[in-house]
């Protein structure tokens, strides 16, 4: 049965369709108020005349559907079946930049994070922007209430805590005897107030603490607590302010020059820009402003945590009305869509249409942006917690366990510091094995950081996977350095494992600056430890042919070497040369050695 015979079996009721290939795979979903009235037109003369829907028609060989109440449910479930299967005709939403959540684990000792990335198991709260917003609020919950955010195993007990515990920005859980269970509770209970904004309920349980506190004499206890209520009441009258100072609205821009796009949303909470997230595609021949516009924003908003008042878009759609009744339903609250026609919101929309212009020209005219862009670009895609000044790389490099060494370089500042790149030869490890050779060689290098007093670098950066990345992890961890920004890049995938977050891991579009930044650190220490492992490889092979001649020795070797620069030179040395550097018996016997490889000698 061919796809318009199959089409015209359809039920005439609302539901969701899915375009199949010969292989089962999904090509296409879309939903309908009348699945069998909305497929069939994809058989128009008009619509197969376009090059996507043709292209799709030809590819497809089966039509599959879901049939659902109302096309509001339709809607929700178009939405979820295209972030779940991702299909290759479908406008599908690439974001740069994703805004960050703070996580709170679910564990005896629960810590704290910054994550751009939901899953079961534990308590998410936001999503923060401005980005750098997480890192502030974490920052406040390391000082005031001492829940880490570390990678140490807490699950056992460890013979000393590390600096964090000593500058009073986490209770010592990883250490017997420094905190309590009850204490450490305490303050996990005391976080989630904060981050779930109940900040009455925090001043009246801190209250009860700092008059226990004063009550039994630990006066420094009861007035840093005190210091903390005034923190926390003044944050909570903040919050009010904002909440009655005006409505919130994302202004979202377009433009395109098909196959190419770029998006700009521009978020403004109580009438002022606090940030913008920029989205690019690469495959749309067929660009079309209203049906770009409709299936972006579902893939934006809908099962979203942050909802706006007012949707600010460049073109209006079948779906508008549908989607506000959802997204308002979706937040309990009046959620509009516009397009704006004159005024200040329609200003306000041509800046946001500038913006993705300049976004469009940065990416796809590869203008090169700013290295302060660059870095700040860096610290969002891998939550760091300030745009780096310095990174170092590590890369191992061998042949079948043979000769192993590293290299470690060095970006600074926007640029490659030559200066700073160290070699290292593998001393402990034997055979093939990366893992324990990256343990060894980051041992070596932070342990002379250490005793030298030096400056810890912004992130390290390791050339491999997720077991490179453990290794590297294991020597810090061993040398007492937590909480150390460090992230690896897989080779084939291209994909950037961040350290704690090894669940998450990053996967950026080829033109991302951020990957090529990492890219070009990554390749340059690859670069520099291969060099190195060549230079050795060939002086092994340089040693072990001259030693192998019967009475030349390490000595003798040496001045070979230095006398005729190579095994060739000496190979076309003549006796009197040879007898002038290594005496007429050494001469002899080097001449013995290669007499079979040679018709006559030079004199």
């Amino acid at each position: 049965m061919d796809l318009r015979d199959q089409a015209a079996l359809l039920p005439l009721r609302p539901g969701v369709y899915m375009y199949k290939d010969a292989g089962g795979r999904i090509l296409y979903i879309g939903k309908a108020k009348n699945l069998r009235s909305r497929v069939r037109s994809y058989f128009n003369e008009d619509r197969l005349a376009d090059a996507r829907t043709g292209t799709l028609i030809a590819d497809a060989v089966s039509v599959d559907y879901i049939l659902v109440d109302n096309e509001k449910e339709a809607l929700a479930l178009e939405n979820n079946l295209i972030k779940q299967h991702k299909p290759r005709f479908n406008i599908l939403l690439r974001d740069d930049k994703t805004y960050p959540y703070i996580k709170l684990t679910n564990e005896k000792y629960p810590r704290v994070y910054v994550t751009r990335r939901l899953f079961k198991g534990a308590s998410y709260f936001g999503p923060y922007f401005p980005g750098n917003l997480a890192h502030r609020l974490l920052n406040f919950i390391h000082r005031n209430f001492q829940v880490p955010s570390c990678t140490v195993d807490l699950t056992r007990s460890h013979p000393q805590p590390c600096l964090e515990f000593h500058i009073n920005r986490c209770l010592g859980p990883c250490v017997h005897g420094l905190t309590t269970d009850d204490a450490y509770a305490e303050a996990a209970r005391n976080v989630r107030l904060f981050l779930e904004g109940k900040n009455r309920d925090l001043a009246g349980q801190l209250r009860r603490r700092m008059e226990d506190a004063s009550v039994n004499l630990r006066f420094e206890e009861a007035a840093a607590v005190r210091d903390l209520i005034a923190t926390v009441e003044e944050l909570d009258e903040k919050q009010k302010m904002a909440a009655a100072s005006g409505d919130n609205t994302d202004i979202l821009a377009i433009h395109a020059e098909p196959p190419l796009v770029a998006a700009n949303l521009f978020h403004l909470r109580n009438g002022r820009i606090v940030d913008r997230r920029e989205f690019f595609w690469e495959d749309q021949p067929e660009f079309d402003q209203s049906d770009f516009t409709s299936a972006l924003l579902k893939q934006l908003y809908l099962g979203q945590r942050d909802v706006p008042d007012h949707i600010h878009v460049p073109a209006e759609f079948e779906d508008v009305a549908l989607l506000e009744d959802l997204l308002t339903e979706q937040r309990n609250r009046k959620v509009e869509i516009h397009t704006p026609q004159r005024g200040h919101k329609k200003a306000m929309l041509a800046l946001v249409e500038t913006n993705a212009r300049h976004s469009f020209e940065q990416r796809f005219r590869v203008l090169t942006p700013s290295s302060d862009a660059i870095k700040e670009a860096l610290a969002e895609t891998l939550s760091l917690p300030a745009p780096p000044s310095r990174i170092e790389c590590f890369d191992i490099s061998h042949i079948q366990g043979t000769d192993q060494v590293a290299s470690m370089v060095v970006w600074e500042d926007g640029r490659m510091k030559k200066a700073d790149y160290r070699k290292f030869i593998i001393k402990t490890v034997a055979g093939n094995d990366d893992f324990a050779s990256m343990r060894e060689v980051v041992t070596r290098r932070y342990s002379r950081i250490q005793q030298d007093g030096s400056t810890m670098p912004s992130l390290i950066l390791i050339d491999g996977g997720i077991g490179q990345l453990h290794s590297a992890s294991e020597a810090l961890e061993a040398l007492g350095i937590i909480n150390q920004p460090l992230a690896s890049i897989a080779k084939r995938e291209e994909i950037i494992y961040v350290l704690g977050q090894e669940d998450e891991p990053v996967a950026l579009d080829r033109y991302s600056p951020v990957l090529h930044l990492v890219q070009t650190i990554r390749d340059e220490a690859h670069r520099f430890a291969v060099t190195f492992h060549r230079q050795r490889r060939s002086a092994s092979r340089l040693t072990s042919e001259l030693t192998s001649i019967p009475g030349i020795g390490p000595q003798s070797m040496k001045k070979l070497l230095r006398a005729f620069g190579s095994v060739e030179g000496v190979r076309k040395a003549g006796e009197a040369s040879l007898a002038r550097c290594i005496g007429p018996a050494g001469a002899r016997r080097v001449l013995a050695h290669y007499a079979p490889k040679l018709t006559s000698f030079p004199s």
